[in-house]
């Protein structure tokens, strides 16, 4: 068997976000049949190097609101917040996780708590190796957003897209992929504004000046709702890493996604 050198990786990165897999108007709401079809669509395209994120959605975020996680360690009862709040999003890896394996995919969960420190909310320290090993022999790692301890907080909320951008930009990849459970990024909220415009193609430049067009989420999100994503993927296309957002509620777009196929959503690049 051969294994791949660092310099050969240049793995893909997909984030399926919190409300493709959850409902967010449940309270530990799992959606498994999107979780298995997902699965399948990433099995047959059969992406090397891929590293899968995932998000909360109605098993992180309603914990880490209630006990105000993200805001730092201020008293003694967020502690069982913190902890409920890491233990929720171990329970929806293990759902994820159970549809890989049950199909063969050799997936290899990565618990973030356990190997990334944050300092004021951004990752200051993430020890890597275990990455770098999972993809160098083969499996596909799988991260989640997560409750992780802050040297400046005590401890706060890292949002799966600050890890996608993170790994993404470290590792050099070769493409982010965003899915979400809308058709791509719009001048308004599709979900609210029925006339609310999609844009197929954004360079850098063009989302900059879009950023203020998306205010704070409607919907419970301790991670920064669209406009988080956002501003997130930012570093990553600042170093040529293209960033493609599309519906993964909607079969197969993720599949042709991953496959480099053509499908609806927004391609958002450097230039």
């Amino acid at each position: 068997m051969r294994v791949l050198r660092l310099s050969e990786l240049k793995p893909v990165l997909l984030k399926i976000g919190g409300s493709v897999i959850t409902d967010k108007s449940g309270e530990l709401a799992a959606r498994t049949k999107d979780m298995s079809r997902l699965v399948e669509e990433i099995q047959e395209a059969n992406v090397q190097n891929l590293i899968i994120v995932h998000g909360g959605g109605s098993f992180g975020h309603p914990v880490a609101q209630q006990y105000a996680i993200k805001e730092g360690f201020k008293e003694e009862s967020q502690k069982i917040g913190f902890a409920e709040t890491h233990h929720v999003m171990t329970v929806l890896n293990g759902l994820f996780m159970d549809a890989l394996i049950w199909r063969n995919v050799p997936a290899v969960s990565i618990t973030p708590s356990s190997c990334i420190i944050t300092k004021k909310g951004r990752i200051q320290l993430f020890e890597e190796n275990p990455l770098k090993t999972l993809l160098k022999i083969g499996f596909l790692p799988v991260m989640y957003g997560d409750a992780v301890f802050d040297t400046e907080l005590g401890f706060t909320i890292l949002s799966g897209d600050q890890l996608v951008s993170y790994i993404a930009t470290r590792f050099n990849a070769e493409r982010i992929i965003i899915g979400v459970d809308v058709d791509g990024l719009y001048d308004a909220d599709p979900k609210v504004e029925k006339t609310a415009k999609m844009f197929r193609h954004l360079t850098l430049a063009e989302l900059k000046t879009l950023q203020n067009k998306f205010g704070e989420p409607t919907a419970c999100d301790v991670t920064g709702g669209m406009f988080g994503k956002i501003a997130e993927l930012m570093p990553a296309i600042e170093q040529g890493i293209p960033a493609t957002i599309v519906n993964a509620t909607k079969p197969n777009y993720i599949y042709n996604a991953l496959k480099g196929e053509k499908v609806e959503g927004t391609l958002i690049e450097k230039e």
